[in-house]
């Protein structure tokens, strides 16, 4: 993956990613990540050797990576907006703007930046959209890494504290029978996202409003 990054011809390379696009509750997160290339020697070489898309990682793993792009990364950026933001916005407009907001907040402006799946729009700062960028880019693998262990602990942590009872230590605000189960017995939180239906909420399946 640093072989594709390097290969683009541009010292500053950043990648963007988003973790929690079909969630039930919480967040979506984005992140972007910028890699001075010609400043990372043999040692951050072989640490960013491990980076892959943070779905193809164990939650052991990832915490360990996020360490590592910490260390070796020139700039990373988090961005979120709430499961209110979604319900005004829509899914995928929401899911553009913290892509676009994370890309933005890189300075100076890299040379490339690469988004994951995803055509930001003219208004965007320039990028390339990447289909599969999370194992194909290490700069998008550190920023899919960073933006799921990000919205990981926000879930796992304060949600799950302010909110007991919906398991959110565990799936983290995926749709599962757990979940569901809580949601019928409990309601939905301030963290559900209203506008998606769900068996959930009494409806025959997910489905993500655009």
């Amino acid at each position: 993956m640093l072989a594709h990054d390097l290969a683009l011809g541009h010292p500053l390379v950043a990648g963007a990613d988003e973790a929690g696009r079909g969630c039930l509750a919480g967040p979506i997160v984005a992140a972007a990540v910028c890699f001075d290339l010609p400043a990372l020697g043999p040692d951050a070489m072989s640490d960013l050797a491990a980076l892959n898309d943070s779905k193809r990682v164990t939650a052991r793993r990832r915490a360990a990576l996020v360490g590592l792009v910490m260390r070796h990364a020139r700039q990373v950026v988090v961005v979120s907006a709430s499961a209110r933001a979604i319900d005004a916005d829509g899914l995928h407009a929401t899911n553009r703007r913290v892509l676009r907001e994370a890309i933005a907040a890189i300075s100076p402006a890299p040379g490339v930046a690469l988004v994951d799946g995803f055509d930001l729009g003219p208004d965007a700062p320039p990028h390339r959209k990447l289909v599969k960028g999370d194992a194909t880019s290490a700069a998008v693998a550190a920023a899919s890494v960073i933006a799921k262990e990000s919205r990981d602990r926000l879930m796992r942590g304060p949600a799950a504290a302010a909110y007991p009872g919906y398991g959110f230590e565990g799936h983290v605000g995926y749709i599962t029978a757990a979940h569901t189960e809580a949601v019928q017995r409990l309601g939905p939180c301030p963290l559900h996202r209203r506008s998606f239906r769900s068996s959930a909420y009494g409806d025959d399946d997910l489905t993500l409003f655009e």
